[in-house]
């Protein structure tokens, strides 16, 4: 849940000093981010029903497991995930904050 790179650093080297205080041969290395998550909200509702089935070929609906929408972005830039829930909340996934923002 860090909000900037140096935070996540911090927060893994903690991880990591716990791990070897149980007593697991730890070391930090090679640190690096390969997620990351940015919300927003929309002041409307979102009728997921509609949107998931005009946009089938990078949407996905299955209300019985999710209760929101996985929308793909499949273009190379950016390729993100999109969780996208009737109240107007979205979700992105993304590899870099570039490509969360774009």
């Amino acid at each position: 849940g860090a909000t900037s790179e140096s935070m996540a650093k911090v927060a893994a080297r903690r991880y990591a000093r716990c791990l070897g205080k149980l007593g697991f041969p730890t070391r930090f290395l090679n640190f690096r981010i390969v997620n990351v998550l940015g919300t927003c909200s929309m002041p409307w509702a979102i009728k997921i029903v509609n949107f998931s089935e005009r946009h089938r070929e990078n949407a996905s609906y299955e209300p019985e497991l999710h209760p929101g929408v996985t929308y793909k972005m499949r273009d190379p830039d950016p390729k993100a995930t999109l969780k996208i829930f009737s109240t107007g909340s979205v979700t992105v996934t993304a590899a870099s904050v570039n490509h969360v923002e774009s």
